[in-house]
């Protein structure tokens, strides 16, 4: 019954909610704006697990500094134990869809986020 594979995906908050989303969890800082709460279909809505504000301004989504962005989050993650421990705790349930209100699609910190879980995770999966 129990994936080996984590079921973590990523998709804008401006996508409409889908039952395959699982356990739907905003991931910024920032609330999206025109956005409501109720449209939004949240589970959860962690903001300590996003970026920093200094890294959101210093990134400001620009793709040339993307490899130094994924450096300086991970980073961040590993030194957030908390927030990274709440989001795996949500994975032991099944799917889990990270939400983010960024435009790009190829270069966001879900993204970033999504792949820390699946290889600094795995000891979720025992039991």
């Amino acid at each position: 019954m129990a994936k080996s594979i984590l079921q973590i995906r990523t998709k804008r908050i401006y996508d409409p909610p889908d039952p395959s989303d699982g356990t739907r969890v905003l991931v910024d800082r920032l609330w999206p704006r025109g956005l409501s709460k109720e449209s939004a279909a949240l589970t959860l809505w962690l903001k300590e697990i996003a970026p920093s504000p200094e890294l959101r301004r210093w990134f400001n989504h620009d793709p040339a500094r993307w490899q130094e962005f994924i450096h300086r989050y991970r980073a961040e993650l590993a030194s957030n134990e908390t927030a990274v421990n709440e989001i795996r705790d949500l994975l032991k349930h099944g799917p889990l869809t990270l939400l983010y209100g960024a435009h790009d699609t190829e270069h966001n910190h879900a993204i970033v986020l999504a792949d820390y879980l699946r290889h600094h995770g795995k000891e979720t999966q025992h039991g």
